[in-house]
């Protein structure tokens, strides 16, 4: 039984990734299970420059889902090179880079600084208000979405594209990503939102709105997979967002995703990336499935 998965030419020796913003750089999960057992540490999203983030208070829970406006604070590209990813790296991890930025020029320049990085892949977080396009998120835009994947190319490692669920346009901007060279699509990022604190009479983080993830959005993010896949079959899809079980993520490669990316669930329980391995290959194994990616798309019929 294999739970080993390719996401285009990427190998990876299991199909569950941690997701961008959840797991820091490494060290924050690393006291909790063995990175290298994992298909990829994702990182924390990271601009050529270091960035202070959004005021406090900056999450909030809903329920069981939460509510951040963290801001992508984050030490620049220089210092992460330096100082966290030997460190990942040293751990056995495969490190998947998120980059973001507020111009196109900014995702170029970070491109170049990753350009000799020991990383597998680049992870495009496209889900940024682009200040070059009246604040509009880069992600709601086909156009803008082609540009930033373009520009990301001086990488020269595979480019995935991290897009945005906020938008009736996702097909045409995957779409879009694909056209410009993406190698594979990330689906997807939180889901708009606003909390209200009741007491103060105000919103309760400090950035206003913020993005909603947890168990709450698995439909939403499940939907989006579901559609990329049936209008591109053979594009590489990686699926995120609410998956905290084995059957969950069993749920995105069935929607028709070659890996799945944990997230939120690993902030009530940091083992979470790990027991939901153990939990999808205990179904594998029940089923009598040999290799999960015999499961990619299997909802589709």
């Amino acid at each position: 039984m294999s739970l080993a998965t390719r996401v285009g030419d990427s190998e990876l020796r299991s199909f569950v990734l941690t997701a961008a913003g959840t797991a820091g750089y490494g060290d924050e999960l690393a006291g909790y299970g063995d990175l290298a057992e994992l298909g990829a540490l994702v990182t924390k999203s990271l601009a050529h420059f270091a960035h202070e983030g959004n005021r406090a208070p900056r999450v909030v829970a809903e329920g069981v889902d939460m509510l951040n406006s963290v801001g992508l604070a984050g030490p620049g590209i220089p210092a992460w090179l330096e100082d966290e990813l030997p460190a990942a790296r040293a751990r056995g991890a495969t490190v998947v880079a998120s980059l973001w930025g507020r111009t196109v020029e900014d995702y170029a320049r970070g491109a170049e600084l990753l350009a000799d990085a020991d990383i597998l892949a680049l992870e495009i977080n496209a889900s940024c208000p682009n200040l070059e396009g009246r604040s509009r998120m880069f992600a709601h835009s086909a156009e803008m979405t082609a540009d930033l994947v373009r520009a990301s190319a001086p990488v020269g490692r595979p480019r995935w594209v991290k897009l945005s669920p906020n938008t009736p346009d996702l097909v045409e901007i995957a779409g879009a990503a694909l056209e410009a060279g993406a190698d594979a699509l990330v689906l997807v990022n939180t889901v708009l939102g606003l909390s209200i604190d009741v007491e103060s009479r105000r919103p309760a983080l400090g950035g206003v709105g913020g993005g909603l993830s947890g168990p709450g959005i698995l439909p939403v993010a499940l939907r989006a997979v579901y559609d990329v896949h049936a209008a591109f079959p053979d594009a590489p899809l990686v699926g995120v967002g609410g998956v905290s079980s084995g059957r969950d993520a069993l749920a995105m490669v069935m929607a028709g995703a070659s890996a799945v990316e944990v997230g939120t669930a690993s902030f009530a329980d940091p083992r979470a990336p790990w027991r939901i391995q153990r939990e999808a290959a205990e179904w594998l194994a029940r089923h009598g499935v040999s290799r999960v990616e015999e499961l990619v798309g299997a909802a589709h019929g």
